[in-house]
């Protein structure tokens, strides 16, 4: 009998448990004057991750205009990053130099993007290619959700570099450096349609370079 009575009070204490006064997401409530369930964010509050006290970092603008300038030091593996970021969400329309003859608008998509390398997108400020990323430009959606604020501005370097090698001179290469750079030597096989290239960025031994 002790036994059976502990067994209906546990279930009783597990009904408790699963029917529980609570709100369906969306639903209408009594309880609050605008009978909403769902209630705004308590004012002043920031949700973690969000505390984007940087504008411009997270905007590319100065006041409302594009800024021209990045806020974060560009570095080798700076551009390497944004050649990754750009290789993957840019050069399926913009190609893989930018001059808009990408593998999209080479099957037919009715409207080619410009050239990165015309006048007018040469002219234009760095924090004109972030907002842009960020927030679409015409037909091209925004990848605000898909690329985080840090790779924007890794790709809008990579951009700008882009540029510059389409229009740079001998005088532009910084003394010591070969010119023509020597080819990169890569590791077993060249990659495929399926996968990328290894480049062995060790320096070749001395009788690999005598061959």
């Amino acid at each position: 009998m002790g036994v059976l009575s502990t067994i209906l009070l546990l279930s009783a204490c597990r009904l408790d448990m699963h029917v529980q006064p609570r709100q369906n997401p969306l639903s209408r409530s009594d309880f609050y004057a605008d009978q909403r369930s769902e209630r705004p964010p308590v004012e002043g509050t920031v949700a973690r991750g969000q505390l984007h006290d940087d504008t411009y970092f997270y905007t590319g603008k100065a006041g409302s205009s594009p800024g021209d300038s990045m806020p974060l030091p560009v570095t080798k593996e700076v551009l390497e990053r944004g050649r990754e970021r750009y290789n993957i969400y840019c050069a399926p329309c913009h190609s893989r130099v930018g001059d808009g003859n990408g593998f999209i608008p080479s099957r037919g998509f009715a409207r080619k993007p410009p050239s990165f390398h015309d006048q007018r997108l040469e002219k234009s400020p760095l924090g004109y290619f972030y907002d842009v990323i960020t927030n679409g430009f015409g037909i091209m959606p925004d990848y605000a959700s898909q690329i985080p604020p840090q790779d924007r501005w890794t790709i809008v370097a990579y951009i700008r570099a882009l540029q510059l090698s389409q229009d740079a001179t001998r005088a532009d290469v910084p003394s010591g450096q070969a010119f023509p750079s020597e080819p990169p030597q890569f590791r077993g096989k060249p990659g495929s349609g399926a996968t990328l290239p290894v480049i062995n960025s060790e320096p070749p031994s001395s009788s690999e370079e005598h061959k």
